[in-house]
């Protein structure tokens, strides 16, 4: 299994839509995606910044992807 990339809020938007996944609503600076089979998650998007280790784990869970699907979407 590959490590977690470090990617900004924007980039594993981008990389969700692929997927199939739109931005339901946002709420300060958190977007909120939701895809049509009932997945759901939030995504922080903070300028310059990138998404923790940990909270990319959660939401690649939440969105039922691995790692390596990931990479690829990339």
């Amino acid at each position: 299994m590959s490590k977690l990339p470090r990617i900004t809020g924007n980039q594993l938007i981008k990389a969700l839509q692929k997927l199939g996944f739109v931005v339901a609503r946002i709420k300060g600076s958190h977007h909120i995606l939701i895809h049509e089979d009932g997945r759901r998650t939030v995504v922080p998007v903070h300028s310059g910044e990138d998404i923790g280790i940990g909270l990319l784990s959660q939401i690649l869970k939440d969105c039922q992807i691995t790692r390596d699907e990931l990479r690829d979407l990339l």
